[in-house]
C-alpha cells in the first residue's frame, strides 16, 4: 500500500500534556505512522456564533494547545515523522511573523514540516484575534504571496492591500527548499481553484469517497487549466473517528463506527489514490494507553490491506 498514513498529536482535550503529547509522538514514529498533525484554535464560546460542521462543537476544543508551539516541542521528541498542520489559519497571523516561526520551526526538524492553512469556520475567532472575518480568502492569499517571497528571495519588499514590508534581508531559509510544502484546506470553488493554483496538495476531512474524488478531479483539471502538473499534487486526507463497539449503518463513511469500518474506509481511501490519511482519535472515549492501542490496531489493519 503506498498511502501513507498519520495520527493527530492530542493538543486538544484530556490528552493535551506534557506526558500526552510526548508518548503519543514517540509511540507513533514507533509503530510506522508517518506523520503527525495539530490543529488551531483560540476559542471555545459557550454560544459560537456559527454552528460548528457536522454537528456539536466537541468538549476537547475547551483545551487547546499552540500549535507551532506543540510541533516544535515534538521534533525534539522524534526524528522522523513529518509535522504538519490541519489547519493552521493564515489569516490570524501577520505573514511577516508567520514566516519567522514556519521557517524556524522547519530548519529546527530537519525539513519535516508540511504547512497546512485554512480558513477556520467561526467568526467569533476572529473577532478575538482583532482580524475582519470578511475578506479572509484575499486576506490569505496575500500571506502566500509574503511567504513565497520570504521563502525563496535573499531580498524582498512587499506592497500590497493588506500588508507592508519594507525591503529587508532574509538570511533565514528552511531546510526544504525551495521552501516547505503548502497544502490548503477548501470546499468551496473559489477554495478548490486556490489549491489548484497555490498550493502543493489539499487538506480535505473525509467524506464519501465518490463526492472526495470527484472534487479531487475538479482540483486537478484546475491545475491543468493553470499550466501545472496535476500529478504533483498530493492529497492528505484527514479522518475523524467516533468509535463505537457495533457496526452502524453507514459501509461509506460512518458518523461514528467500529474501528474495522474506519479500517476499511482508510483501505478504500488508499485503492481510490489518496495519498495520504490521518486519524483523529482524540474524540474516542477511554485513557491515553487505549487511544494509543487503538492507533497501534489501526495502522496495522490497514498496512496488513
Amino acid at each position: 500500500m503506498n498511502m501513507r498514513l498519520g495520527l493527530s498529536l492530542p493538543t486538544f482535550g484530556s490528552d493535551a500534556h506534557l506526558d500526552g503529547v510526548v508518548r503519543y509522538a514517540r509511540t507513533a514514529e514507533e509503530l510506522g505512522y508517518d506523520s503527525l498533525w495539530t490543529g488551531d484554535r483560540v476559542l471555545a464560546p459557550r454560544t459560537p456564533s456559527a454552528p460548528y460542521p457536522g454537528g456539536e462543537m466537541p468538549r476537547s476544543f475547551e483545551n487547546h494547545m499552540d500549535p507551532l508551539t506543540s510541533l516544535s516541542f515534538v521534533a525534539a521528541h522524534t526524528s522522523r515523522v513529518r509535522l504538519g498542520t490541519s489547519t493552521l489559519n493564515g489569516p490570524w497571523q501577520a505573514p511577516i511573523l508567520l514566516a519567522r516561526s514556519l521557517t524556524t520551526l522547519d530548519l529546527l526538524s530537519g525539513g519535516r514540516l508540511d504547512v497546512g492553512f485554512g480558513l477556520g469556520w467561526m467568526p467569533d475567532e476572529y473577532t478575538a484575534v482583532g482580524v475582519p472575518w470578511e475578506g479572509r480568502g484575499a486576506r490569505l492569499d496575500e500571506t502566500l504571496d509574503v511567504l513565497r517571497a520570504y521563502w525563496e528571495k535573499e531580498t524582498f519588499a512587499h506592497d500590497g492591500p493588506l500588508f507592508t514590508v519594507p525591503e529587508t534581508v532574509v538570511g533565514l531559509k528552511p531546510a526544504q527548499r525551495p521552501h516547505p510544502p503548502v497544502l490548503l484546506a477548501a470546499f468551496t470553488p473559489a477554495g478548490l481553484r486556490r489549491v489548484a493554483r497555490r498550493a502543493a496538495g489539499w487538506l480535505p476531512v473525509a467524506m464519501p469517497l465518490p463526492a472526495l474524488m470527484g472534487m479531487w478531479r475538479q482540483i486537478r483539471e484546475e491545475a491543468e487549466r493553470a499550466g501545472r502538473n496535476p500529478e504533483e499534487l498530493r492529497m492528505a486526507l484527514r479522518l475523524n473517528a467516533t468509535l463505537t463497539q457495533e457496526r452502524t449503518g453507514s459501509e461509506q463513511l460512518p458518523a461514528s463506527g467500529t474501528l474495522d469500518q474506519y479500517v476499511d474506509y482508510a483501505r478504500a481511501a488508499a485503492d481510490a489514490g489518496v495519498h495520504e490519511l490521518f486519524i483523529e482519535l482524540g474524540q474516542a472515549p477511554g485513557l491515553l494507553d487505549e487511544r494509543l492501542d487503538t492507533a497501534a490496531r489501526f495502522i496495522e489493519g490497514v498496512r496488513k490491506g
